[in-house]
């Protein structure tokens, strides 16, 4: 059974920086490339960043490039995003998701969320 749990969130003040890990479980975490996605209060889900299985190719939304770094672990079965220099705007749930087929990267389709999501507020 596939399973992601996502960590990390909290409260930041502007310009500050977060962490968030995704643990996985439940499938063959080195061949799936991974996304990190949002949901900011009253909005739909949006994707942020992406990593190929092999960890050498990445993708970001413009807005979150120069400040997000998606990275993985794949001997800790682990996702991350380094987000620096937060804003208002970035406050939102993040979940992690993989992609529905392994191997797979340009065109790849992801599976919806269906984990907790760990909240990100960035606030004064």
């Amino acid at each position: 059974q596939v399973q992601l749990v996502e960590s990390g969130g909290g409260l930041v003040q502007p310009g500050g920086s977060l962490r968030l890990s995704c643990a996985a479980s439940g499938f063959v975490f080195s061949d799936y490339a991974m996304s990190w996605v949002r949901q900011a209060p009253g909005k739909g889900l949006e994707w942020v960043s992406r990593m190929s299985p092999g960890s050498n190719r990445t993708t970001y939304q413009d807005f979150v490039k120069g400040r997000f770094r998606i990275d993985r672990d794949n001997d800790k079965n682990t996702l991350y995003l380094q987000m620096n220099d937060l804003a208002p705007e970035d406050t939102a749930v993040y979940y992690c998701a993989k992609a529905r087929k392994p191997l797979s990267w340009l065109g790849a389709t992801y599976d919806p969320p269906n984990s907790q999501g760990t909240q990100v507020t960035v606030s004064s």
